[in-house]
């Protein structure tokens, strides 16, 4: 498979489409994308020739025309089209959001005061700042919650960095 290095922009406008798309019952209108991703309209139309030119985006047009990914689209955002995925609950300051969330990821572990903890959302987490209390969970398999404060937000890699205050999981009563 062929790497394909977007610019900052590009892979926002393409997360952006492919966040939408999954909810979708067609192709993803420009304006909902350029409200998405704070830009203009004509912005995001030049972006979708650019990433159509790359194999990245069919355009539609017409009425019920926009925008539709590609395979190749999914594979340069490191995801899988056909993979299942879960709604989590996520909850902001108490106020719960329905979410799905790809993976959470804890990447300090073996500091525990210092435990941090990546959570991929597949919507925009422009909604979301540093400071942030959030708790999400329970987890399909394991049943984890985890809670902590938003220390870093990434909007291009739909990503949260969570300095870790609580992990929780049932304790399963012996057989």
């Amino acid at each position: 498979m062929v790497q394909i290095d977007l610019t900052t922009s590009q892979e926002q406008t393409l997360t952006a489409l492919v966040n939408h798309h999954g909810s979708a019952d067609g192709p993803v209108k420009g304006q909902t994308i350029a409200d998405d991703v704070d830009r203009s309209l004509g912005t995001v139309q030049n972006q979708m020739q650019s990433l159509a030119q790359l194999g990245l985006v069919e355009g539609h047009s017409g009425p019920e025309g926009g925008y539709v990914p590609t395979e190749q689209a999914y594979a340069s955002l490191g995801r899988d089209p056909d993979a299942e995925t879960e709604s989590l609950t996520l909850a902001r300051e108490f106020e719960r959001l329905d979410v799905t969330v790809d993976g959470i990821r804890f990447t300090t572990v073996n500091h525990p005061e210092e435990c941090r903890a990546q959570l991929h959302l597949q919507q925009s987490v422009g909604q979301f700042s540093t400071g942030q209390a959030v708790a999400v969970g329970p987890t399909p398999k394991h049943n984890l919650v985890v809670a902590g404060t938003v220390v870093a937000v990434d909007d291009t890699q739909n990503t949260l960095i969570l300095d870790v205050a609580q992990v929780e999981a049932p304790v399963e009563p012996p057989e």
